[in-house]
């Protein structure tokens, strides 16, 4: 779709690891969606112009809402939705799987990588990301798991990373 140099993906932790957990009305997961909007300005007016989402629940879907508000400003932004496996949202929640839906519907392209679950498609769809852009955007705590193997793997490829600190105390 769009070249690499103008592509940034993105990795945030899932509800269970944020300290506000699914409360999206608290005030520090507020302060985190204000500040994803900031960053992706401040990315939109240095060039990038393609965003890559892996569409997971928390951060993710956090960082699609983000890119839609910035592309309802900037037509020529486009949001590219990387699914691990075709069966992503089967165990959420109503609520969750609407909310996926809606974002789906919106994205300019949707790409699934596999049809069905396995253990590696998570990371499968993580270094997918990675491998097709040039700059990583994360929502970090510092704990270990996804979103860190992720920073990690940008690192060892030489990708530019920005990390949104999240305080967990």
């Amino acid at each position: 779709m769009n070249e690499r140099a103008t592509t940034c993906s993105f990795t945030g932790h899932r509800p269970q690891s944020l300290p506000w957990g699914t409360r999206e009305d608290d005030p520090r997961c507020k302060q985190l969606k204000m500040e994803l909007s900031a960053r992706l300005e401040g990315l939109y007016e240095a060039g990038w112009r393609h965003f890559l989402c892996g569409m997971a629940l928390g951060c993710d879907m956090y960082f699609a809402e983000a890119v839609l508000q910035l592309r309802a400003e900037h037509p020529d932004v486009t949001l590219e939705a990387v699914i691990p496996c075709g069966s992503q949202p089967d165990r959420w929640g109503i609520a969750q799987r609407q909310r996926y839906n809606r974002l789906l519907d919106a994205c300019d392209s949707v790409n699934v990588l596999q049809i069905r679950y396995t253990p590696d498609c998570m990371q499968k769809r993580n270094r997918y990301m990675v491998d097709h852009s040039s700059l990583l955007l994360a929502c970090y705590t510092g704990y270990s798991g996804g979103t860190q193997s992720t920073l990690l793997y940008a690192e060892r490829q030489g990708i530019q990373t920005l990390v949104i600190e999240i305080e967990t105390a």
